[in-house]
């Protein structure tokens, strides 16, 4: 290996290729596309196939424009075989930094060690050929060919597999070693961002791609700003009618609802003292259709959720607003029938008797410990697991959620009437 500027990389001898070809990507096959298009005699890439896949080459080293390797013959000898392959000009490079830049996602897949074809034809729109075509691999060996010979070919076949493993080894070929790259991608990023407007909008990109490219891409500012709202999903109701099944609609509203959870989780994970704990956590399938139910869908999307929890529109609603005065928890209390134990009832029963003056205490009636009743009122207290007590009132025949909890009894009685402080 080579310092910092990594202007030469060495990989050792790699194992015999048994039972597979040498090149498994499309970049490597690309590779060996130009080898055997270049060739005039076929014998010789067979020979040098052989060769490759009996373990015969060495050392690779890798440089700008230049492969090596000491090939062995099987009377032991061994010729040095290179290969040489134009390097990109400064100008290329410049066309294929503002390229990368443009294009972040290309950048996290070279640091994942991947090369799509996106890639290569974006970087050719710019005037710049990565891969060799037909003619751009010279060979030079030692055993005197003037052509391509065993030893080169086997040296070619041999780099194939290094190109799977990794295609910045293609761009150290072409004059620039990872390291270099990077930085300059860095520094190109961002002098970037320090030239662009704040106010221009900027192309988005994937957050996978966004923490591959974590590297190269300018910092963040400190601290750094928050959107005033969610932003807003690509409209998906066009001219073109959608796939057998797919509902535009719902998909619009899915990303909305994704957006303003995004934003969410974005403000609390920059507010003080965060701990980095989740806006949702472990939510069942059944909660989370309720959550999208709260955030009022519309009617089709509505029934369709309704349909997806077994529960008839009105219970959904009743769900829903449940959802608005606590989450999961407020929709538990709603659902959910508990029996405390002895010692948690006589608590509340002794909380209940003190949280009013005897003139102005209700006449509760329990059920089942964790329901109490306002005698003569469509009024009711639910006790929570965690001694909560959440206000409901009777309407239409249905006890329906009316606050939020409080750990005072006397307090989410008064929110129930709209007495609170």
């Amino acid at each position: 290996m080579s310092d910092g500027t990594e202007t030469e990389r060495t990989f050792a001898a790699l194992p015999p290729a048994r039972g597979h070809g040498f090149a498994q990507t499309w970049w490597g096959r690309r590779w060996l596309k130009a080898l055997e298009d270049t060739a005039l005699d076929s014998e010789q890439l067979k020979k040098g196939r052989r060769q490759a896949r009996e373990g015969a080459v060495g050392a690779v080293s890798v440089r700008p424009g230049r492969i090596t390797a000491v090939v062995r013959d099987r009377d032991g000898t061994g010729q040095r075989g290179d290969v040489l392959l134009q390097e990109l000009s400064e100008a290329e490079w410049d066309r294929f930094l503002d390229m990368a830049v443009d294009r972040a996602g290309h950048i996290a897949a070279l640091l994942d060690r991947e090369m799509p074809p996106h890639l290569v034809e974006d970087a050719a729109e710019a005037g710049v050929e990565l891969l060799p075509g037909i003619g751009d691999l010279e060979p030079e060996c030692s055993c005197g060919a003037w052509d391509l010979c065993p030893h080169t070919a086997a040296l070619c076949y041999q780099v194939a597999r290094l190109l799977d493993q990794d295609p910045f080894v293609l761009l150290l070929m072409r004059g620039r070693g990872e390291r270099r790259l990077l930085d300059e991608l860095q520094a190109r990023s961002a002098a970037r961002a320090v030239v662009d407007e704040p106010e221009q909008s900027v192309e988005g990109m994937w957050a996978d791609e966004a923490f591959a490219a974590r590297d190269v891409l300018p910092p963040l500012p400190s601290p750094p700003p928050l959107p005033d709202s969610p932003g807003r999903p690509q409209a998906l109701g066009t001219e073109t009618a959608p796939a057998p099944g797919v509902d535009a609609q719902a998909l619009e509203f899915l990303a909305a609802d994704a957006a303003a959870r995004a934003r969410r989780m974005l403000i609390e994970a920059l507010s003080p003292g965060h701990r980095h704990q989740p806006v949702e956590p472990g939510l069942t399938t059944d909660q989370d259709a309720v959550r999208l139910a709260a955030a009022g869908p519309g009617t089709a999307i509505a029934a369709r959720l309704a349909a997806g929890t077994d529960r008839q529109r009105a219970e959904l609603d009743l769900a829903a607003r449940a959802w608005l005065t606590g989450g999961a928890a407020a929709l538990s209390v709603l659902e959910e029938e508990w029996t405390p134990d002895r010692e948690t009832q006589a608590r509340a029963r002794a909380l209940l008797a003190e949280s009013w003056e005897a003139p102005d205490r209700p006449q509760l009636r329990a059920a089942g410990g964790a329901r109490w009743t306002v005698v003569g009122a469509d009024a009711q207290l639910r006790l929570s697991p965690d001694g909560r007590w959440w206000p409901y009132r009777k309407s239409r025949g249905r006890w329906t959620p009316s606050g939020p909890p409080a750990q005072d009894p006397a307090a989410a009685l008064a929110e129930l009437a709209g007495e609170a402080d």
